[in-house]
């Protein structure tokens, strides 16, 4: 059949060609053998556990070849460590762990972590090791207790080392004697399987080993395997962030502060922020080894901070309201009950921050007060004199606020009456920073 008159024919069937190829190459992509890759950093802890966990389940569920988990950690919680431990031994898919990039370390609870995996590569330029049971200020654990965690230490990486075919007496010594090897120095002793620069290194050494998955033999077909990479979830890593405890201490007090703000001038814009800050504050601090004792001191000396702004100390219940406050920091944390876990306190520069920015308020307070007594007591900051006229903006009962000069005051009714938002006022007397009032005197006729 001719297609001189019907031009346009070739064209359509090229496109159409095209397409069918492009259906075909997709097809055969899709067809192909898939490789989760688990990004995992920081601290062994309770979050990075559910999202091993879930992401490996997940893979599972979806038929993936294989799983390689990125670790770069200098260890964390032992609960933690052997949630992970259980979840590499009874996975239903390869997991595969790639110590990276260059300069990461697998140390500590780490160790356990990497020597559970089917497969165990390091990248060059990293470490692994250092796996000795130590007490959360990294001092040595004594007596009866630090015998039985060593032991029981010593018994659990034994346990693995022997399952996944590693060298047994190397890590014994990584636990008992705290021994750390470069990669180069873990693959020639066998405690890894090998060395990966890349990604694509680390595929094509997992490509055709055979690996116990479930309690059966299984072996690696990673030819033109995709590569996906899945990241800890928004949500789990903002709980992770939460359960920093620098963090947790930093919108505890931050929080403490609005609600101060918020009782001594209402606006309801601190008092919201402020009470979110203290609800995030807690949900970090429910993951943590809290203190009570330190919890109640820091709240404490909010109290006694906001005390100086409306009771004249001259800054002594200010300085009192500080020195809780740094007592409390420092003693938020009881620590970890795990040996594997590193100290957790609030970061010393984070106290000194909080503490030389309440003293720069505190200090700014006094001047404040110093100089309404120069004024002399009828002129707070030579603007509010007896007699003026305000309007109460915060029910007086029987303290509140005032809007008075264009400002907001502290302020209580003379003769103790409960005075309504809205109601005209004057100034009667002037004690610091409180306003003492009465109704105007038309008011005050209609009552």
């Amino acid at each position: 059949m001719s297609t001189r008159g019907r031009p346009w024919l070739p064209r359509v069937s090229i496109v159409l060609v095209a397409v069918g190829w492009l259906l075909f190459a997709s097809g055969s992509r899709a067809a192909g053998p898939e490789v989760v890759v688990l990004p995992t950093t920081g601290e062994v802890d309770s979050s990075m556990a559910k999202y091993l966990a879930d992401s490996i389940d997940q893979a599972a569920t979806d038929g993936a070849a294989a799983v390689i988990v990125k670790l770069n950690t200098p260890g964390g919680d032992l609960l933690s460590t052997n949630d992970i431990e259980t979840t590499f031994l009874t996975a239903q898919v390869p997991v595969i762990v790639w110590v990276a990039p260059a300069g990461g370390f697998a140390a500590s609870a780490g160790t356990f972590i990497t020597l559970a995996s089917n497969i165990a590569l390091m990248a060059p330029g990293t470490r692994i090791g250092a796996a000795s049971p130590i007490s959360s200020d990294g001092s040595d654990i004594g007596g009866t207790l630090g015998t039985k965690v060593l032991n029981d230490a010593i018994a659990n990486i034994t346990e693995i080392a022997t399952l996944r075919h590693r060298n047994i007496d190397w890590a014994i010594s990584a636990v008992r004697d705290a021994r750390s090897s470069p990669a180069t120095e873990a693959v020639q002793l066998g405690v890894v399987d090998g060395s990966a620069t890349t990604l694509d290194d680390v595929l094509a050494f997992a490509n055709g080993k055979t690996v116990q998955v479930g309690g059966q033999p299984r072996t690696l077909d990673l030819n033109g395997a995709t590569v996906t990479e899945v990241g800890m979830n928004p949500f789990l890593a903002f709980i992770r962030i939460l359960s920093d405890p620098t963090i947790a201490a930093l919108l505890f007090t931050a929080g403490s502060a609005g609600i101060i703000a918020e009782l001594w001038s209402p606006n309801f814009v601190t008092g919201i922020l402020g009470g979110l800050a203290i609800i995030l504050a807690l949900i970090g601090l429910g993951t943590l080894p809290l203190n009570v004792g330190g919890l109640v001191l820091i709240a404490f000396g909010m109290l006694l901070f906001g005390l100086e702004v409306t009771v004249t100390s001259h800054g002594l219940l200010g300085v009192g309201g500080l020195v809780c406050v740094a007592l409390g920091l420092s003693a938020l944390f009881t620590g970890p009950v795990d040996p594997f876990g590193p100290a957790i306190a609030v970061a010393t520069p984070a106290i000194y921050t909080i503490i030389v920015t309440g003293g720069l308020f505190l200090a700014l307070v006094v001047f404040g007060t110093i100089q309404s007594r120069r004024y002399g007591p009828d002129v707070p900051f030579g603007v509010l004199r007896i007699g003026s006229l305000g309007e109460v903006r915060a029910p007086l009962r029987p303290i509140g606020s005032i809007l008075a000069g264009g400002e907001e005051w502290t302020a209580k009714s003379a003769d103790g009456r409960v005075l309504e938002r809205g109601t005209p006022v004057r100034v009667a007397k002037v004690e610091g920073l409180t306003i003492t009032v009465e109704p105007k005197a038309s008011e005050s006729k209609g009552t």
